[in-house]
């Protein structure tokens, strides 16, 4: 995935309103969970959203499958908070929270229809009984748009970054073919990363959360506007 730009990620993505984002999610949490006292965001990259919703009082805790991405959260959030290395798919911390977060799309590496369910299943798992699950979608097929080239641009003094790529489909699979072309005062590097990523339906994913035992509801705006799945868990997957 991001394995030769982590240390652009925060650059690339700086046009994120994390604050606002991370504000709509606690409004969220507190009118479905108002006694939620810990949170476990899965896929959390370099902890953005773990330092501002600690901000707001909460125990927090990462999980990326990325290890220097988590080296990079370690960096924001100082030794305190647990970081642990994991994939979604198939997580097991043997612990749970009240509230379990996978944000930002991150969901659709999951890629595949079973896929989505295991890892659906993988964060019911880290929920407390009648805890939280929140998951921020990527677009549907319908959303998706191939063909269409797209751009992200950094201009900082010590620092240029074009990021560049033309989206596609392969077996209902979204392929982004990101290429990058970035100066600093070392020089200018040019490298590519391939990322595949899941183009789910609403049902897709309504019957993934059913399937993990939540009482999901689906807000179509979300935090930053591709959606919010958030489901309580009632159930254990198998009762």
């Amino acid at each position: 995935m991001f394995e030769h730009s982590e240390h652009l990620y925060d650059a690339i993505y700086a046009w994120k309103d994390y604050p606002a984002e991370v504000e709509r999610l606690d409004a969220v949490i507190r009118e479905r969970l108002p006694d939620a006292r810990t949170i476990l965001d899965v896929a959390c990259g370099t902890g953005k959203h773990l330092e501002l919703l600690r901000g707001r009082g909460y125990e927090v805790a990462g999980v990326d499958l990325d290890r220097r991405m988590l080296e990079l959260a370690r960096e924001r959030l100082g030794p305190d908070v647990p970081l642990h290395v994991g994939d979604l798919v198939d997580l097991d911390l043997g612990q749970t929270f009240d509230v379990v977060t996978c944000l930002f799309s991150s969901i659709a590496y999951a890629r595949t229809k079973e896929r989505l369910r295991n890892s659906v299943v993988s964060l019911a798992r880290h929920a407390r009984r009648m805890g939280l699950v929140l998951v921020e979608p990527f677009f549907t097929p319908d959303e998706f748009e191939p063909g269409h080239p797209w751009a992200v641009f950094v201009d900082q003094p010590d620092l240029k970054v074009a990021r560049m790529d033309v989206s596609e489909v392969r077996d209902e699979i979204g392929v982004l073919n990101f290429h990058y072309l970035v100066a600093s005062p070392s020089g200018v590097d040019y490298f590519t990363e391939l990322h595949e990523v899941g183009l789910f339906t609403v049902d897709q994913y309504l019957d993934a959360f059913g399937g993990a035992g939540l009482e999901v509801t689906h807000d179509r705006d979300g935090p930053m506007g591709r959606g919010l799945y958030a489901g309580v868990k009632v159930r254990t997957p198998g009762e």
